[in-house]
């Protein structure tokens, strides 16, 4: 069972939050003074519902909006003066941000009644984790993404060569930080190198660095990519887009672990821990003759596999969720979340442009809504069609409603002469009538 708990906003007036505490044994209050000890509470600890009592109208209002918007997934309710809502400002806020309200002298028991129903709703709202799941910047209790998670808990202890294989778009970067995170050169750099990104006459000068005086315009001596993560880790992502020409001196750099600069003639050694990713198969490219099959080999020494979105629907609310806040100040202050029926559209898409698709729909989503809550129309996304079973259960219910009413019409509303016509029995009419709701 979720316990009930709160997180109260108060800068004085114990006594009602005593009164508070007295009608309400079986929640887990948690009392701050200010908004700045709230805000490191929650940092500290989730809280799906929260109160703030006497603090509309008792300092700034835009430090205290900027507060409910930064925490929006929280469910506040509030309790001040009826003279604060004199105020447009306050007025506004209160429409923005808060779920209910209440103004003083307070009614506790009335109060306590507007909590529960709070915590309620929040409740069907809630994603629920797997028990045991841990925080994590690989968002999804799925069990393709706790797999994940484990093997990137592995492969970060050691320094071998890692490859990540995944559709574009599905987070095969974000794996890479998760494994330089949590690896023992988390305090060395990360660089990043995009070998599809950069232009073919450009690369190597980029990759390896280059003496003054290499080629024209060189008038000083420049640090390559590789030489500036010296200590740390360096990602090679779109590994399979490197020229064949590159590929051997790639090559060389992981078997002798030493870069030599364009225009030098000293080999200068190089500490670094190589991860590489590809969306395409680099088995079916080494066959095409496309990548060196030696490269492949010293590359893919531990190789993972990130997960396409329409591998992990179980996740997909938890991520949309995440988004949502992430990006919560591009969305008006009035959004509260996605619709039943968004959420129910975002379960049926395929998402073929993965994660980062989820994460462009549900920007504009937030920009482009009306209302309260994100429709399937604000994410460009269209209702699933309910299953065939669903619409002939629906069909046979009302033949079945309907012809119940037409006996009872016929029949004066005499159960059991209408249960005659039927050809059912009394017991069974009766069974029927509370199905549907009815009353003779």
């Amino acid at each position: 069972m979720v316990p009930k708990r709160l997180l109260c906003i108060s800068p004085g007036d114990p006594g009602a939050i005593d009164a508070l505490r007295a009608e309400m044994p079986d929640w887990q209050i948690r009392t701050v003074r200010s908004v700045d000890e709230a805000r490191f509470e929650l940092r500290q600890d989730a809280y799906l519902v929260g109160l703030l009592m006497q603090v509309i109208g008792s300092r700034a209002c835009s430090d205290l909006e900027r507060f409910l918007r930064q925490h929006s997934q929280v469910q506040w309710v509030g309790v001040f003066g009826a003279e604060a809502m004199g105020a447009p400002a306050w007025r506004d806020l209160v429409a923005d941000y808060l779920c209910d309200y209440h103004t003083l002298p307070l009614d506790t028991r009335r109060l306590v009644h507007t909590l529960g129903h709070v915590l309620g709703h929040a409740l069907l709202r809630r994603p629920r984790p797997r028990p045991g799941s841990q925080p994590s910047s690989l968002i999804g209790n799925c069990d393709a993404m706790q797999r994940l998670r484990g093997q990137v808990e592995r492969v970060a202890k050691v320094d071998a060569p890692v490859l990540i294989w995944g559709e574009s778009g599905s987070g095969k970067e974000l794996t890479a930080q998760a494994i330089h995170r949590q690896s023992l050169r988390s305090t060395g750099p990360l660089v990043p190198i995009n070998c599809g990104a950069i232009a073919p006459n450009l690369i190597h000068s980029e990759l390896f660095g280059y003496e003054r005086g290499a080629f024209t315009g060189a008038a000083r001596d420049k640090v390559g990519l590789i030489e500036s993560a010296n200590g740390g880790t360096l990602f090679l992502d779109e590994i399979g887009d490197l020229p064949k020409d590159l590929q051997s001196n790639l090559l060389r750099f992981l078997q002798d672990k030493t870069i030599i600069r364009l225009g030098a003639t000293r080999a200068i050694p190089v500490d670094v821990r190589v991860i590489s990713a590809s969306h395409v198969d680099l088995q079916q490219a080494v066959a095409r003759g496309d990548f060196r099959e030696d490269l492949y080999y010293r590359l893919s020494v531990l190789p993972l596999t990130v997960p396409a979105l329409r591998e992990r629907r179980q996740d997909l609310a938890q991520l949309a969720e995440h988004f949502f806040h992430q990006f919560a100040s591009d969305r008006s202050p009035r959004l509260r979340g996605f619709s039943s029926k968004a959420l129910a559209a975002i379960a049926a898409h395929d998402w073929p442009g993965n994660v980062r698709e989820l994460i462009n729909r549900v920007r504009r989503a937030m920009v482009m809504a009306d209302g309260k809550w994100i429709e399937p129309d604000d994410l460009d996304l269209v209702m699933p069609s309910p299953p065939i079973e669903a619409v002939l259960d629906d069909a046979r219910c009302s033949s079945e409603r309907l012809a119940i009413r037409t006996c009872l019409d016929r029949t004066g509303q005499n159960v059991s002469r209408a249960a005659r016509d039927l050809g059912v029995s009394r017991t069974t009419m009766y069974r029927l009538l509370a199905k549907h709701g009815m009353r003779p």
